[in-house]
C-alpha cells in the first residue's frame, strides 16, 4: 500500500513536470520554394515581406508586423530562434556571437529554404 502511495506520487510529480520540461520547438514553414514563415512573418530573399506576410499569414499579422515602425527588414529572427541576414546569403542557429566576433554556427537548412543555396 505504502509502495503504491509513493508511485502515485512520484507519477503526478512527474506529469506536472512534463510540460515544461518537452514544450515543442517551433518550426518554420516554407509555403513555397524561397519563403519562409513563422507564426508572425514571411520571408525571402530580400527579407521580410509584407506581401508574403499577407498572403501565408492575414492581413492582421502583416498590419500588427509592419506597424512596429521603421527596421530593416534584411535581419530577423524567426519565432524558433533562427536568425537570417539576407545581405549575407545565411540563417544560422541564432543571433547570437561567439567571445570571438563570431555568428552561430549556419543552419543549412534555413538557408537553403530561404535563399536556396546548401
Amino acid at each position: 500500500m505504502r509502495k503504491a502511495a509513493i508511485l502515485a506520487i512520484a507519477a503526478l510529480a512527474l506529469a506536472g513536470a512534463t510540460p515544461s520540461l518537452a514544450a515543442p520547438q517551433k518550426g518554420l514553414k516554407s509555403p513555397r520554394a524561397g519563403v519562409l514563415c513563422d507564426h508572425y512573418l514571411c520571408a525571402d530573399k530580400a527579407g521580410i515581406s509584407r506581401e508574403l506576410t499577407t498572403r501565408y499569414l492575414g492581413r492582421a499579422a502583416a498590419r500588427k508586423l509592419f506597424s512596429q515602425g521603421d527596421f530593416d527588414a534584411t535581419r530577423f529572427t524567426f519565432d524558433n530562434g533562427v536568425f537570417c541576414d539576407t545581405s549575407e546569403r545565411s540563417c544560422y542557429k541564432d543571433r547570437y556571437f561567439d567571445s570571438n566576433g563570431k555568428r552561430g554556427p549556419v543552419d543549412p537548412k534555413a538557408t537553403a529554404a530561404l535563399l536556396g543555396k546548401p
